[in-house]
């Protein structure tokens, strides 16, 4: 099978690098196109990445080195690459202004070209669906009416959530779909200086020091799941009310891998201990016989050792992909604690990206 054209947009960024890290050996897709900043653009790529290479997915190709880096701001090179088949979708990894995002990415789609961004300017844009592909496969059936009301033929926006919400959403999800009913929770996220990119945040804010506060993390934390949880009508996707989120999102030293700690009430009916470990360990959403290649075999791995997750032994669990569990224990507040875990910078960044596009291609969408 001859492999799909892609570009990514903020290419020479940190999302943007591991976009091009775990798309280099990918069986469906190739990057042909790449843009950036206008400080990159006319350069190799090998050249505007040259001393600032920190993909923890791994090395670029040599082709992609070879690369000219297009202006992302110019949608006239974007639209040149899909004139000539060399960019089929663009993955967004911008970093810019959100109202500038949002005017780019709606710009793309209206030149027909695909968007599966990672930036929050459209999560909140009630026809962009908000993906999990494990989660919430179906609101990809929102791009029909999303295209409708645009006037766009072949462009649509698709986004992925706030990282930190996906060391924890596909537990609470499996929770539901078993026919639990979640009424309240609070999480603490530790959260691994990756997320802030790079540079990131100064080495003296971070050695021997935690800082408990990340702008707009909070918010996220407690708004996107419901979107997430929500179900389409009348060509818009409606978020849930419950469960009530009470978040507190901290920076922590670690390179790699966003942890939470989550306390949870249930409605009347409440699983056993052992019963949310049978639930979390035979999840399956999406079906296996797919073969989407950046999906994890098992989503959900629970650990019985008193201490892990931890980041450096269970990030890269699956691909970097699943989502690690451990500490699952009655709380004395609420019902039911536990820990959960998820690389940062993949599942919840390009791997998670990845893996929505393979989604869209299985739709019919790319």
């Amino acid at each position: 099978m001859a492999k799909i054209p892609v570009g990514v947009l903020g290419a020479t960024g940190m999302v943007g690098q591991q976009y091009i890290a775990l798309l280099a050996n990918h069986p469906w897709f190739e990057v042909k196109y790449a843009a950036a900043s206008p400080r990159s653009a006319g350069k190799k790529y090998k050249d505007a990445v040259a001393g600032r290479w920190n993909a923890s997915g791994g090395d670029y190709q040599k082709e992609v080195g070879e690369l000219i880096v297009g202006d992302a701001n110019d949608l006239s090179q974007a639209a040149a690459a899909f004139k000539a088949g060399n960019c089929a979708f663009v993955f967004s990894a911008l970093e810019m202004g959100k109202d500038e995002i949002r005017a780019l990415e709606e710009a793309y789609a209206g030149a027909g070209i695909p968007v599966i961004s990672n930036a929050s300017a459209h999560r909140w844009t009630a026809d962009v669906p908000m993906l999990i592909a494990e989660v919430n496969p179906d609101h990809v059936d929102i791009i029909p009416a999303q295209r409708k009301k645009r006037g766009w033929d072949k462009g649509f926006i698709a986004v992925k959530p706030n990282c930190s919400i996906q060391s924890y959403m596909t537990p609470l999800y499996a929770l539901i779909k078993a026919g639990y009913e979640i009424k309240r929770l609070t999480v603490t996220t530790l959260q691994a200086v990756s997320g802030a990119g790079y540079p990131g945040v100064p080495s003296l804010d971070m050695i021997d020091n935690i800082v408990p506060y990340i702008g707009g993390e909070e918010e996220k934390s407690e708004q996107e799941p419901l979107k997430i949880l929500g179900s389409i009508k009348d060509g818009a996707i409606i978020s849930v009310t419950e469960p009530k989120i009470s978040a507190h999102c901290n920076r922590v030293p670690v390179v790699d891998g966003h942890t939470a700690c989550v306390s949870l009430e249930f409605g009347p009916k409440k699983p056993s201990i052992d019963e949310v470990k049978k639930i979390w360990t035979s999840f399956k959403s999406l079906p296996q016989e797919l073969d989407l290649p950046m999906a994890p075999k098992q989503p959900i791995i629970v650990r019985e050792e008193n201490d892990r997750p931890q980041p450096r032994k269970d990030r890269d669990a699956d691909k970097a992909m699943a989502v690690t569990v451990g500490r699952i224990r009655p709380c004395n507040v609420f019902d039911l604690r536990f820990v959960g875990l998820s690389h940062n910078t993949v599942r919840g960044a390009a791997g998670g990206g990845i893996l929505n596009a393979e989604l869209l291609k299985h739709k019919g969408y790319i």
